[in-house]
């Protein structure tokens, strides 16, 4: 949508909270052709201190007057976090104050729901606005323009193509550090056992060994994980677009003043393009579908696309059914519109880039200095069209076993995260971890252990640990239970179904109300959330909430700012995920 944009000569401002910089936006501001600032805002919890930034930028009425800004904002949130789009509302909100001239109202998208809907709809009420706003004459249909161009390049030299590298060439074959996100580091994997006992289901234990790779890390942080994509998949995509995945090929992009040349690697071949750079397997966006209907020959497959893509009830219930529901991706999708046949290079031009897996390490690094464990349940799950869909880099990772003398290794990195034990060991703490978000908690305890066993003095340590039965998914186990004898850990499980009425870690949390006022309001002990945002971290907020409202006779208001003030004092942590 971005890119419609500047075909229409707008001036776009898309902002990244981790890369924001006011000095830059003022400057952007100032040399716009229509000082019309469209800001794409995306908040991220962690990056509060980042507020600053802004409201630096923004608190000199006389500036903004000087610039003429008008402006519009479309924010870019979620609404299972706590602060939903808030940098978005404040930045429309602040403008107002200063007296920028408004051009249209506050956008948000609720990437909960349908993001792309949000912004789509807000779209097609903002062009008429902003057309007459600024005498543009509007009307007609939307040309769809290609960004990148195909070159095809036969001749090129076989050490000049990606094979797979994010961004260094050769970066696989000559490792060299730091090692990050652009040049992640192949670590060998020295352990992939199965946790599970039973259930049908599958959860991974996997130990990466980071020896020689100088990368440190702390229990609480992230390793990511580049995966690949299905080599069957891929074939299949490949067969379906009548493409020889072989062929060496650029997108190059046909806006020279971009930095932005190619939207991934280039050159390289389909084969490789597919598998390391794009996701395929992802629920396609509606513009993706759009730009796939011209390539219809039957006219009824052409209006069913165009129907998916359009903002309609009905277009929007289609897309909701035939395409969320059945959890359908662009293979399924070539698979069942038999006349759509768009050409390969186009298909990668539409897709997104293939993202790195976040996995919170289930280790401690007094105790693995050099091995990172992560612990990863398996997505595997039949669709209603009786499809096998299966996670990309799960089934990745379960592919990856280590047999005798042969390594086998996976592209990582470390994210440093602000998810950490209290700097005094001696500090309490309260764990909320069912399934695998016991993996940092794992990490949380050996290093309290490690402590112990050194003769330091260490605070209680209470986890609240939920599963279906003790006897199918009751990860490490063993481990805990030790931990518990030793006297290291006061461990409450909850096994939902190994009893008529299903028992989950907000029961147990309901239970304790007492230990937890002790805990975190007499004194002054860390409260952790690692797992679901959506139901179960609400759920044990709330909870928190209510305990804080009786045992320490506040009022609902009192309680929700005292959780507020926790969080600021870094005593309140969540590590969740949607």
């Amino acid at each position: 949508q971005c890119r419609s944009l500047f075909l229409r000569n707008l001036f776009t401002i898309a902002v990244e909270i981790l890369r924001f910089n006011p000095a830059n936006v003022g400057r952007k501001m100032q040399s716009s052709i229509a000082t019309s600032a469209h800001l794409f805002v995306r908040f991220r919890q962690q990056k509060l201190l980042n507020l600053l930034s802004i409201l630096n930028s923004l608190r000199n009425r006389t500036a903004v007057a000087k610039r003429k800004i008008e402006w519009k904002v479309f924010g870019l949130g979620n609404k299972t976090y706590e602060h939903y789009n808030k940098v978005a509302i404040y930045v429309d909100k602040r403008l107002e104050e200063l007296g920028a001239n408004r051009v249209f109202e506050l956008g948000l998208g609720d990437d909960d729901a349908n993001i792309e809907d949000d912004f789509i709809t807000w779209k097609d009420r903002f062009w008429p606005a902003v057309c007459d706003h600024f005498g543009i004459e509007g009307g007609g249909e939307e040309v769809l323009i290609r960004q990148y161009r195909l070159l095809e390049q036969p001749d090129v030299q076989p050490d000049r193509i990606y094979t797979g590298e994010i961004a260094r060439l050769h970066s696989i074959q000559n490792q060299r550090p730091p090692f990050d996100a652009k040049n992640p580091f192949l670590a060998p994997i020295k352990v992939n056992r199965e946790l599970h006992k039973g259930g049908g289901r599958s959860c991974m234990h996997i130990e990466l060994s980071i020896e020689g790779s100088k990368m440190r890390y702390d229990a609480g942080d992230h390793v990511a994980m580049f995966p690949v994509n299905d080599k069957s998949l891929v074939e299949k995509l490949g067969q379906l677009c009548n493409a020889d995945l072989d062929t060496v090929f650029s997108l190059i992009n046909t806006d020279t003043d971009s930095s932005k040349k190619h939207p991934f690697p280039c050159p390289t071949t389909y084969r490789t393009a597919l598998t390391h750079y794009l996701e395929i397997t992802a629920i396609p966006r509606t513009h993706i579908l759009k730009e796939l209907a011209e390539y219809c020959t039957d006219e009824k497959e052409k209006e069913l696309l165009r129907s998916m893509a359009s903002i309609s009830p009905e277009g929007k219930e289609k897309y909701q059914s035939w395409i969320q529901d059945a959890c359908r991706n662009i293979v399924h999708i070539l698979e069942d519109i038999k006349s759509c046949r768009p050409p390969i290079d186009h298909v990668c031009e539409l897709l997104p880039r293939l993202q790195p897996r976040y996995y919170s390490i289930s280790s401690s690094a007094k105790l693995h200095p050099t091995d990172v464990h992560v612990t990863a349940v398996l997505v595997e799950y039949k669709t209603p069209t009786g499809r096998i869909n299966k996670g990309v880099a799960t089934t990745y990772l379960k592919n990856k076993q280590p047999q005798g003398s042969e390594e086998v290794k996976v592209p990582v990195f470390i994210r440093k995260s602000q998810f950490r034990l209290p700097t005094k060991p001696e500090t309490p703490i309260i764990m909320v971890g069912p399934g695998t978000g016991l993996a940092p908690f794992r990490g949380f305890i050996q290093e309290r252990q490690f402590l112990r066993d050194e003769g330091k003095t260490v605070g209680e340590s209470i986890l609240y640990f939920g599963c279906r039965k003790r006897s199918e998914d009751y990860i490490y186990e063993s481990e805990l239970e030790e931990w518990v004898k030793k006297g290291t850990l006061n461990l409450k499980a909850a096994f939902s179904r190994d009893q008529g009425k299903k028992v989950y870690v907000q029961h147990l949390l309901e239970q304790d109300a007492d230990l937890i006022w002790n805990v975190i309001g007499e004194n002054k002990g860390h409260f952790y959330i690692c797992g679901d945002a959506k139901n179960m971290a609400v759920d044990v907020r709330n909870i928190l909430v209510k305990i804080l409202s009786t045992k320490g006779n506040m009022s609902e208001a009192d309680a929700v700012q005292y959780i507020k003030k926790m969080e600021a004092q870094k005593r309140y942590s969540a590590d969740v995920w949607s």
